[in-house]
């Protein structure tokens, strides 16, 4: 399966070259040039558990020089999705299909009007990773990624991507509710990603205060009457969900909360803020929702 990943940060640098070392053909498309400079020449410094070791990839800042590919994986931020979904469209043809497993909600949407709905494959994968530099990635922690199709209940497209990965040693299930599956975990980054950036603190750090605690909670609550007046099946324990990986994952600073201390755009819009499209489109109020996204946005137009 010829396998295109448009976005080559951390998550993009890992899939890739977990795959590539299971012998497929996968290329990495960046628009940071040093960084694909340093993939090309060196390969991937690809680090695990205090060992490294490298793994030799194809990478490129011009998606023409790919061709046709079976794949095309999306790993950009929320704000270029549509960017992506140009270069995909080029890339796949007439029969490969596109898979996001981005955070927040809009990504797969948008996909689905560029390359058709019956052609996008959705999902979330819980592995960690940090880019370390230019062509060094770390790989934090393993776990299970979920995949499905997001609008065809034709699974097989779905079914054939999870056996690629798990062959990868990238353990991949597939689900037949993806659109569940992906609300359940912007429903982790609703309670943890927008406060965690706009206070400094690190995940457990929301743990400390009942206070904090209260208002984490009330936004995960307010995005699950949203979620079920959608009538998405949310887990009816999503705020205990929130806390735990907020528990479990204490000495990290959240995606959002490293957007910010970099000062870079952040993906409050396709997070807290899609919560609040979809309320006002539904007659809901989310106060707290509105309020986290309307704080983001200040500060980053103010950087």
């Amino acid at each position: 399966m010829k396998t295109v990943i448009i976005g080559a940060g951390a998550m993009g640098c890992l899939f890739g070259g977990l795959l590539t070392e299971s012998g497929a053909e996968v290329w990495l498309v960046d628009v940071w040039q040093e960084h694909v400079d340093a993939l090309n020449r060196k390969g991937l410094s690809y680090e695990w558990q205090g060992e490294t070791r490298t793994i030799p990839v194809r990478a490129t800042t011009d998606p023409a020089s790919v061709g046709t590919a079976d794949l095309a994986i999306i790993f950009v931020k929320s704000m270029h999705t549509p960017s992506a979904a140009e270069t995909a469209v080029r890339l796949l043809g007439d029969r490969g299909f596109a898979l996001t497993m981005q955070n927040g909600m809009g990504n797969a949407d948008i996909l689905a009007e560029a390359v058709g709905a019956h052609r996008v494959i959705a999902g979330t994968t819980a592995h960690g990773a940090t880019l370390l530099g230019p062509g060094r990635v770390r790989h934090a922690g393993r776990s299970t990624t979920i995949i499905g199709m997001w609008d065809s209940d034709d699974a097989e497209p779905a079914e054939k991507t999870a056996a690629f990965f798990t062959g990868a040693g990238i353990e991949t299930d597939v689900s037949t509710d993806i659109r569940a599956v992906v609300w359940n975990k912007l429903l982790v980054n609703i309670g943890i990603n927008a406060i965690t950036a706009l206070t400094g603190i690190r995940n457990g750090e929301l743990l400390d205060l009942p206070q904090t605690r209260d208002l984490a909670a009330t936004a995960v609550e307010e995005a699950v009457a949203v979620a079920r007046a959608l009538e998405v099946a949310v887990a009816d324990d999503a705020v205990e969900r929130m806390l735990g990986v907020a528990r479990d994952t204490a000495a990290n600073r959240s995606s959002m909360g490293q957007d910010v201390d970099h000062r870079r755009q952040t993906e409050i819009s396709a997070i807290n803020g899609f919560v609040v499209r979809e309320a006002e489109r539904l007659g809901i109020q989310v106060p707290v929702n509105r309020t986290l996204t309307t704080l983001v946005e200040t500060m980053q137009a103010h950087y």
